[in-house]
């Protein structure tokens, strides 16, 4: 034992493997939008809308995410005027979704990335080439109105493109209403001397051909922004040839188009350009802006990207909401202007803040022969003439 060489002895370790099997992780869901019509319903399983069937336990793992989902989304559901709540049928656990009196798109927290990777569509009704003649027959009083929200991950190519075409020229027409005067300093040949004289200039140029009466002049000058109204008019005429395209819709479109044109006239005298990189952070970046040019420049940024409103197809888009109860009041109020138009009366809406009249509220009109009495919303007045 004295002579053999101690060698230290190899231990070796047994791994202990678990005692139960691994956790399964859920899926993504591929299904990103839930969609339903307005005054509409939809019931839909839990389980398959969070893919949690290859789970120990997927019905209490789904109860968990569809409570979690409803917690994180309950403004978003109120700004669309949806109920939501769970049910369990003894099988499955149910996402119940009720819609009311609006329509639009929003975007939709997922309780398993905490992000917007979902999304909420509530359609009209009524099919959007029957909005559309109504929307323009009441001179545009109500539409659809986007909101300050992080994009959906699709885009709706059902909602026509005329609709997106009359925010952005709305938009663009603000922003050319208010749209400040600023100094820029200018270099001009006149006829009088203004501000610093290019002495050199004028030596080298102006006196050796005689023309002692033009001078060449630097001065700060008060004048439009027209590197931002090259960029205005780069997305008036973008949006101009997508409504041209679009003249089969109906007689509508040429009211926009109308609109458009005459925007364009607006910025006559002025080349369009496409914004540079970068370009729209530092006008974003002024001083003393405010939401009507913030607002002005979100409508170039759709334009320049060309991005739609947020629905089903496979863009992103933008999310947007339009009550359907504005939408019937301003529809009555056209009907019942023409109607007053004819008798010599006059006619308050609630939309103008001119009454606050009760819920009910009942119009008279006597014609020739009989009375007819028409049940009105909130919004317009009660007229009795006896």
């Amino acid at each position: 034992m004295a002579g053999k060489p101690l060698t230290p002895r190899a231990r070796t370790r047994t791994r202990r493997s678990s005692a139960g099997p691994p956790l399964n992780t859920v899926q993504p869901a591929t299904e990103v939008c839930l969609e339903l019509q307005d005054y509409g319903r939809l019931t839909k399983s839990a389980i398959e809308f969070f893919r949690t069937g290859n789970s120990p336990n997927p019905q209490a793992q789904a109860a968990r995410l569809a409570e979690q989902f409803f917690q994180q989304n309950r403004s978003l559901f109120h700004l669309l005027q949806v109920d939501a709540w769970r049910d369990y049928d003894g099988a499955d656990v149910l996402l119940n979704l009720e819609s009311r009196g609006a329509v639009g798109a929003v975007p939709l927290r997922s309780p398993l990335t905490a992000r917007h990777d979902f999304g909420l569509v509530v359609q009209p009704r009524f099919p959007w080439k029957g909005i559309g003649p109504m929307l323009a027959e009441m001179g545009w009083l109500v539409s659809p109105s986007p909101l300050k929200l992080p994009l959906l991950r699709r885009s709706e190519r059902r909602v026509p493109l005329w609709v997106l075409s009359f925010m952005v020229l709305a938009r663009l027409k603000a922003l050319l209403d208010r749209l400040d005067r600023r100094f820029e300093v200018t270099t001009e040949t006149r006829p009088a001397p203004k501000g610093r004289i290019e002495w050199t200039q004028y030596a080298t140029r102006q006196m050796p051909r005689g023309d002692f009466l033009s001078v060449p002049c630097t001065f700060p000058d008060l004048r439009d922004d027209r590197r931002l109204k090259g960029v205005i008019r780069f997305s008036i005429e973008k949006q101009l040839r997508s409504l041209e395209t679009q003249s089969e819709q109906g007689a509508f479109i040429h009211r926009l188009i109308a609109l458009a044109e005459s925007l364009l006239l607006r910025v006559h005298g002025i080349n369009a350009r496409r914004p540079a990189m970068g370009e729209m952070q530092v006008w974003l970046r002024r001083p003393l802006r405010t939401d009507v040019f913030t607002q002005g420049l979100q409508a170039i940024e759709w334009t320049v990207d060309e991005r739609g409103l947020a629905g089903l197809s496979d863009l992103e888009g933008i999310p947007w909401m339009m009550p359907m109860e504005q939408f019937f009041e301003a529809w009555v109020e056209t009907v019942l202007r023409t109607v007053a138009r004819k008798t010599g009366d006059a006619l308050k809406t609630g939309r103008r803040r001119e009454t606050v009249s009760p819920l009910k509220c009942v119009i008279c009109i006597e014609p020739c022969s009989a009375d007819w009495h028409l049940p009105l919303p909130h919004s317009a007045r009660r007229k009795e003439l006896t």
